[in-house]
C-alpha cells in the first residue's frame, strides 16, 4: 500500500510539473502577443494555427543549438547554476494546496520562503561562474534587489499569518470564505503585487538586464541550454507568485475554474507591466525598498497585530 502512495506521489508531481512547464511555455506566447497590441502590431502568427506552436519551437530551438561555454568559467557551478535554478522553481510548486500525495503540508508558507530564498544563491552562482565582470555585476544588481525586496514580503506574509494563525496555505481558502483579503488588505495586495515584480526580476525592476550597460546581465554568457533553463525559471516563478496572489487575496478557491482565471489575470497583469512602465534607476529601486515598503509594512503588520489582539480580547470576554 505504502509503495502505490509514492507511486501516485511520483505521478502527481510529475504531472504538476508538466502543467508548470506548458503553462510557461503558453505564457511567453501570451506575453509576445499582448507586448505586440501594446505596441500596435502583431505577435507570433505564423507557426501553425494562429502561432500557437511557437513556444514549442522556440524550445527546439534553444535546446538543439551548440552549446558553448567561457574559455575561463568555473565550468561545474557555471552548468549547474541554472539547472539548480529551474528545480528551486518548480520545487516551489510543492506548496500549492492539494487534496492528493503529500503536498497539502502545514507548514507550506515556510517552505516557499526557504525556497524563495535559495533563489538568490544560483542567481549569484550564474553571475559570479562566468567569470565575466557584466554578469557578476548583473548578478549582485539582480541579489541585492532580490534580498531587499524579500524583507518587505516577509513582513507582508507575517500579517497575513497573525490573522490566519497557521503556515498552511489551504486555510487561507477556509478564511476568505466571506470576504476576500484584496478588499481589508488592499494596501498590502498593492505592495506585494510589485514585491513580487521585483523578486522575480521583472519590469520596471529589471536590472539584471540593463541593456545600455549590462546586456542581459549574470545570463550574457548563457546561450541555448543554458539560457533557456533561467528563461522557464522566471516564468514559472511569475506563475508561481500570480497563483500565490490568487490564494492570498482572492478568495483561494483552488477547486474551481475561476481560480485559474484569475491565476491568469495576474499573469496578464505582469505583462501589462512590462508593456506599459519604463526601467526605474537603481537608487529608486533601493529606496522605494528600504524607505518605503519596509516602513509601511512595519506600520500595517503592528496594526494588524493591534485588530487581531482587539478581535482575541473580545471572544474571551464574551
Amino acid at each position: 500500500m505504502v509503495f502505490f502512495d509514492y507511486i501516485s506521489c511520483f505521478i502527481n508531481l510529475l504531472l504538476l510539473v508538466i502543467c508548470v512547464l506548458l503553462g510557461v511555455g503558453f505564457l511567453t506566447l501570451l506575453e509576445r502577443k499582448v507586448l505586440g497590441y501594446i505596441q500596435i502590431r502583431k505577435g507570433p502568427n505564423k507557426a501553425g494555427l494562429l502561432g500557437l506552436p511557437q513556444p514549442l519551437g522556440d524550445g527546439i530551438k534553444l535546446f538543439t543549438k551548440e552549446q558553448v561555454f567561457p574559455l575561463m568559467s568555473n565550468f561545474y557551478i557555471y552548468y549547474l547554476s541554472p539547472v539548480l535554478n529551474l528545480f528551486l522553481a518548480l520545487i516551489i510548486w510543492l506548496c500549492m494546496p492539494f487534496w492528493f500525495g503529500f503536498m497539502n503540508f502545514n507548514f507550506g508558507v515556510l517552505f516557499f520562503l526557504c525556497c524563495s530564498s535559495l533563489g538568490v544563491y544560483t542567481i549569484m552562482l550564474s553571475g559570479w561562474s562566468s567569470n565575466s565582470i557584466y554578469s557578476l555585476l548583473g548578478s549582485l544588481r539582480s541579489v541585492a534587489q532580490t534580498v531587499s525586496y524579500e524583507v518587505s514580503l516577509a513582513l507582508v506574509l507575517i500579517s497575513f499569518l497573525i490573522f490566519i494563525m497557521s503556515f498552511n496555505i489551504f486555510n487561507f481558502m477556509v478564511f476568505q470564505n466571506y470576504l476576500w483579503m484584496i478588499f481589508s488588505f488592499l494596501p498590502l495586495a498593492l505592495i506585494w503585487f510589485i514585491t513580487s515584480l521585483a523578486e522575480t526580476n521583472r519590469t520596471p525592476f529589471d536590472f539584471a538586464e540593463g541593456e545600455s550597460e549590462l546586456v542581459s546581465g549574470f545570463n550574457v554568457e548563457y546561450s541555448a541550454g543554458g539560457f533557456a533553463l533561467i528563461f522557464l525559471a522566471e516564468y514559472a516563478n511569475i506563475l508561481f507568485m500570480s497563483m500565490l496572489f490568487s490564494l492570498f487575496f482572492m478568495g483561494s478557491d483552488f477547486y474551481s475554474w475561476l481560480f485559474f482565471l484569475k491565476l491568469g489575470f495576474i499573469s496578464f497583469c505582469f505583462i501589462w507591466v512590462r508593456g506599459t512602465l519604463p526601467r526605474y534607476r537603481y537608487d529608486k529601486l533601493m529606496y522605494l525598498a528600504w524607505k518605503s515598503f519596509l516602513p509601511v509594512s512595519l506600520n500595517f503588520l503592528i496594526f494588524y497585530l493591534g485588530v487581531k489582539m482587539v478581535l482575541f480580547s473580545s471572544m474571551i470576554y464574551y
